[in-house]
């Protein structure tokens, strides 16, 4: 098995259990926090929050979850680090750049690989100035497209995906299909696929285009249950079913994309999304998908055992 990183120390990958694959922990605007502060409460009320909903999906039998707050959303490693401890729970940390257009201009005038040394050093040597380690990478496209600064992420998360053999998840547009593209890069770097995990495909149930990234030996998330993005969960279920009765339940992960803490939404925003939390697949999701067909045995390879195949057991 594969030992992999996480915010309290490196663990087997054996020991990761049910994972929820994407959520984030707190979620800020960099820009805003930092210069406007006043817009915000104190960290304390913030690290309750999140102790309450993790100990909410411990109850459930969740050991692990992997953390994609990186650059442009405010990642807090200390913060994660401390509500792990807390908890005793397994938090995977990512490097990388959420961008969906632009870099600073810092990084505009530096290299692909002078960024992808950035991200190697987070896995290597430990993010923030801490020693904690980053245990998979992250980058973005969305509906703007390929833009050269997406580019140059995507190229620089597969260089330091080449030199530590950590896994890739890329934050993914279904409606444009561009999960395909995404791939076309990474393997042009030189990515195995199997590395890789393209997120946010349950937003679409176009079989033809997540077969077309399935059948290259990616992973595909279906990962914003009850967000209100993309299409409704029984649209999502009936599509992770039909995948699980073509034989594809071990390259799919379930979760939610959720945030505990998250200052992108206005408060009408999230009266579009009542029901978004960790603890909606557990409680309305498997049951549903069980109903249709799919085995026990098919859930606990998408919960339980694809976490590892991902990592690189």
């Amino acid at each position: 098995m594969a030992l992999i990183n996480t915010v309290t120390g490196k663990v087997d990958s054996s020991k990761l259990g049910t994972t929820l694959v994407h959520e984030h922990l707190k979620v800020r605007s960099e820009a805003i926090s930092m210069q406007f502060p006043h817009l915000y409460g104190d960290d304390e009320s913030d690290f309750k929050k999140v102790i309450k909903e993790l100990k909410e999906i411990k109850d459930r039998g969740v050991q692990t979850i992997c953390d994609p707050t990186v650059m442009e959303l405010g990642r807090d490693i200390r913060f994660m680090e401390r509500a792990a401890r807390e908890v005793n729970m397994n938090v995977i940390a990512a490097t990388g750049i959420y961008t969906v257009h632009y870099i600073t201009p810092y990084l505009q005038n530096r290299s692909i690989d002078f960024l992808a040394e950035l991200f190697v050093r987070d896995i290597e040597v430990g993010i923030q100035n801490t020693s904690i380690k980053a245990g998979f990478l992250k980058a973005a496209t969305d509906e703007l497209g390929f833009t050269p600064d997406v580019i140059k992420v995507l190229r620089a998360v597969a260089r330091a995906h080449k030199k530590t053999n950590v896994p890739i998840m890329v934050h993914s547009h279904p409606d444009s299909q561009n999960g395909l593209k995404q791939l076309e890069i990474f393997k042009e770097e030189g990515v195995d696929p199997r590395g890789v995990l393209i997120a946010h495909c349950g937003d679409t149930d176009n079989l033809d285009y997540l077969i077309k990234i399935l059948d290259q030996g990616a992973f595909i998330g279906m990962d914003r249950y009850a967000s209100g993005l993309g299409v409704k969960t029984e649209q999502r279920n009936a599509t992770v079913a039909e995948l699980a009765k073509r034989g594809y339940s071990d390259q799919m992960f379930l979760s939610h994309d959720y945030n505990i803490v998250f200052d992108f939404f206005t408060d009408e925003m999230f009266q579009n999304a009542p029901d978004w939390s960790l603890t909606y697949i557990f409680d309305k999701v498997l049951p549903d998908l069980q109903e249709r067909g799919v085995t026990k045995e098919q859930i606990k390879t998408i919960m339980v055992d694809n976490v590892r195949r991902w990592v690189g057991e």
